[in-house]
């Protein structure tokens, strides 16, 4: 077909046709197939997002059985540390232990006082223990007192020595001057389930 042997109306009609055609397929092309495109994207992105999520829990169920492995282990080892706590009949506990542990100082408790009930725990908040504490009362030199105090706060990490009293012996025996009076307070950590 020659261009110059048609007629200008024919030629108009034909640059008409040619230029709508041209304006219908642009508006094709940016309106309906370029949202397409957009959309696409989008979908990807999402599906990229998905299947990082996805390797995540893979990656979580995998690791389950370390993470119960490792719980496990820590349930163990706190069932090993709550060995030492007050447990049972929490007077003849207190007074089990602190009359045991006194034999090898030169220290005399002649006085145990009842233990309290056990109550929540005032050394920490928001711990899931109890405690109880007990007053205990003797007599012993200066330096006797403090290395029993220091060493029983060493030995028994789940009770703390607290208020503790020193005073001059109001009975000394002969020989017996120098002797100390004290008092103190122990609060132990209960084991639960008890």
């Amino acid at each position: 077909m020659n261009f110059s042997k048609l007629s200008k109306e024919k030629r108009n009609q034909l640059i008409l046709v040619v230029v709508m055609t041209l304006a219908v397929l642009a508006g094709i092309g940016f309106g309906l197939i370029r949202y397409q495109y957009a959309s696409l994207a989008r979908m990807d992105d999402k599906q990229a997002e998905i299947v990082k999520k996805l390797a995540q829990m893979k990656d979580s169920i995998k690791g389950k059985e370390h993470i119960k492995q490792a719980m496990e282990q820590a349930a163990s080892n706190l069932a090993g540390k709550e060995v030492g706590m007050a447990r049972g009949d929490l007077f003849a506990w207190f007074n089990d232990v602190v009359r045991k542990y006194k034999i090898g100082y030169k220290v005399e408790i002649p006085q145990i006082s009842p233990n309290t009930p056990p109550a929540p725990c005032s050394l920490i908040p928001k711990f899931p223990y109890k405690q109880t504490s007990i007053t205990v009362a003797g007599t012993g030199y200066y330096h006797d007192i403090g290395k029993f105090i220091s060493d029983f706060e060493n030995d028994y990490p789940f009770i703390r020595i607290l208020n503790v009293n020193l005073e001059l012996n109001p009975s000394p025996a002969t020989g017996e001057r120098e002797k100390l009076s004290f008092r103190l307070e122990l609060v132990a950590l209960v084991k639960p389930n008890s």
